[in-house]
């Protein structure tokens, strides 16, 4: 599990894209590159990081449905995720 200050950092970087997206995309086909780096540095997309919505976990992300692989396993074993078997063959 990560710590809910992570989780939580995530979520403000994610407000701060959105609330920038279009001066940013403004600066950029201007070539503003002074009014750009003014901007604060969290509202740059690059920053942004994805994590499982259960556990905060940042790696093995599987992006289609917003979890990280082990919650993935453990939640279509258990017949959570409609549609999703194990393979055999």
């Amino acid at each position: 599990m990560a710590k809910e200050s992570m989780k939580a950092r995530e979520v403000k970087r994610k407000k701060l894209i959105d609330k920038y997206a279009e001066k940013r995309k403004k600066y950029k086909a201007e070539g503003e590159l002074g009014l750009l780096d003014a901007l604060p540095k969290n509202s740059s997309p690059v920053r942004y990081h994805n994590r499982c919505k259960i556990t905060g976990r940042p790696r093995g992300y599987i992006r289609f449905f917003g979890i990280s692989r082990i919650k993935f396993r453990e939640l279509a074993l258990d017949g959570k995720i409609p549609g999703v078997t194990k393979a055999s063959w």
